[in-house]
């Protein structure tokens, strides 16, 4: 798809006024509501569902489809973002109402770096065609490791490491306590972080490593960066309203991962494949249509085993606790 410059910069500030009108709209720190957070999520979804229209109408029917591709694939790995964000208020102990301006400015970061992220891997591309095989093979990679960490029962309860965030806070220091939503502080006659600043950065810089896998999985998908990053962008906006509206379904995505690892796994097939096509071997190519409705399907059915699976994990937790109030009584009574 031939973008001008122009489309850029209109597709540039218009993404920055959406996200002007959502942080007026959130500037008062409040707890939100899962009505509030479910209207919001329908909001933005209807926004890429418009754009990707769009794009069909003034662009062309494969502009299209590449852009709902790389649509879901970012949404549905953004929803694997959520479990770490989850750990991250947790660790800080972020309140309550402060946690959607957290989200947003978080969000925020995430999408600049993201932008970067994208420029090198489209030069790259442009400049070296065999990195599609790397890309490939990482994706490959990063399916079986998810995989693995599925089929182990050990929880994901610690935040990953961030050199980032350790560099930040021990070159500027950080208050002991919230102070609303001021990001610095002066204490002792030194400006230092409150812990809201902190909580942002990690918010922001912990998508990065998101990014290492999501962002060759879109070029899997389309090698056109104006596609990649509108993508990215819309799948990030709506990171926040989605983090409260399914803040407390998370648990029950028990499958999730081997979805994610199902959908990873397929776009690295597909990379490998484009890339051989590249090099002049006669194999056969998978198209966009195909994509997308194996991407929609595998989360279709991740969503449907999780939820039958949490259910059977909830009636059979329910069944064992009679019985294990039964036995307290007749162990203290022997005692």
């Amino acid at each position: 798809m031939d973008v001008s410059m122009t489309l850029w910069v209109l597709t540039i500030l218009g993404l920055g006024a959406l996200i002007g009108a959502d942080f007026l709209i959130g500037r008062k720190p409040h707890d939100v509501s899962v009505k509030e957070a479910g209207i919001w999520t329908v909001v933005w979804i209807v926004l890429a569902g418009l754009f990707g229209l769009g794009l069909f109408v003034f662009g062309n029917g494969q502009a299209a489809g590449e852009f709902f591709a790389g649509y879901i694939t970012e949404k549905s790995l953004s929803v694997d973002n959520l479990f770490v964000f989850v750990l991250i208020m947790a660790k800080f102990a972020v309140p309550s109402h402060l946690q959607q301006r957290v989200l947003l400015v978080g969000v925020l970061i995430a999408l600049v770096l993201r932008a970067v992220f994208i420029a090198a891997g489209a030069a790259i591309i442009a400049s070296f065609s065999w990195v599609f095989y790397l890309f490939g093979a990482f994706l490959i990679y990063t399916a079986w490791k998810l995989i693995q960490e599925a089929r182990s029962d050990e929880e994901e309860d610690e935040v990953p490491e961030n050199r980032v965030l350790k560099t930040v806070q021990k070159k500027f220091g950080v208050a002991d306590r919230y102070h609303g939503t001021k990001l610095f502080i002066r204490e002792n006659g030194k400006r230092v972080l409150t812990p809201l600043m902190v909580v942002m950065i990690a918010i922001g810089t912990t998508d990065v490593l998101f990014a290492l896998d999501s962002i060759p999985a879109i070029f899997g998908l389309t090698q056109d960066p104006y596609i990649v990053f509108t993508a990215n962008a819309f799948a990030l906006m709506g990171l926040r309203q989605l983090y409260f509206l399914i803040g407390g379904l998370l648990k029950k995505l028990v499958h999730l991962s081997y979805g994610l690892s199902v959908i990873l796994g397929f776009i690295g097939v597909k990379l490998v494949l484009h890339a051989l096509h590249e090099s002049g071997v006669h194999v056969p190519e998978i198209s966009i249509p195909f994509s997308l409705a194996v991407i929609g399907g595998v989360l279709v059915i991740t969503t449907v085993t999780s939820l039958i699976a949490s259910r059977k994990q909830e009636q059979r937790a329910a069944a064992e606790a009679p019985a294990a109030s039964e036995d307290a009584p007749k162990d203290s009574v022997e005692a």
